[in-house]
């Protein structure tokens, strides 16, 4: 009975990593199929890395304000025989069917720092918004999902629960709150 416990419990952690190993591997081939896409002017690639509904955004210093960017025009834009960039993924992240991943692409002279948001659309990962930055060559990803804060080196303390209402509230569907 022993030997069937561990083997059965060696075979859910085998699935279960096997689930994180594909979910890890689909994100970064989104976000291959966009690098190549760009780099090779291959408008199918940067199909089937983007959601057709999906948006670019970016802050314009001249007009002082948030431009965005329908993802049919970035690709129709994008030139035929790609843009001659390097490019590196810096880091991802998920949890159930969303996820980011911030992504750099250097020309000679700039680069681009993305933060993508994606999310698993019937068993693909697709970015839905790239928000973006040109940046001066020497400049650096900042901040971190698991940052000390100040210098005490010790992370927030968790707030008090809130009180709980005693009012009868019906959930509604899954609004993102």
């Amino acid at each position: 009975m022993k030997k069937l416990l561990s083997v059965t419990m060696f075979l859910l952690a085998s699935i279960a990593a096997w689930g994180q190993q594909a979910a890890d591997d689909a994100i970064k081939a989104t976000v291959t199929n966009y690098f190549e896409g760009v780099t090779t002017g291959d408008a199918a690639k940067l199909n089937k890395a983007f959601h057709e509904s999906a948006i670019l955004r970016t802050f314009n210093a001249a007009t002082g304000k948030i431009q965005d960017i329908p993802v049919k025009t970035f690709i129709s834009k994008t030139p035929a025989g790609g843009v001659k960039a390097s490019t590196k993924l810096i880091s991802y992240s998920y949890a159930g069917v969303s996820g980011l991943a911030a992504v750099e692409m250097q020309f000679d002279e700039f680069k681009y720092i993305d933060l993508l948001s994606l999310l698993q659309v019937n068993d693909e990962w697709k970015i839905v918004a790239r928000v973006f930055s040109r940046v001066d060559l020497d400049t650096q990803l900042k901040g971190s999902a698991g940052a000390a804060t100040k210098a005490t080196g010790k992370t927030p303390a968790a707030a008090a629960p809130a009180k709980k209402s005693t009012a009868n509230i019906k959930p509604k569907k899954d609004d993102g709150w």
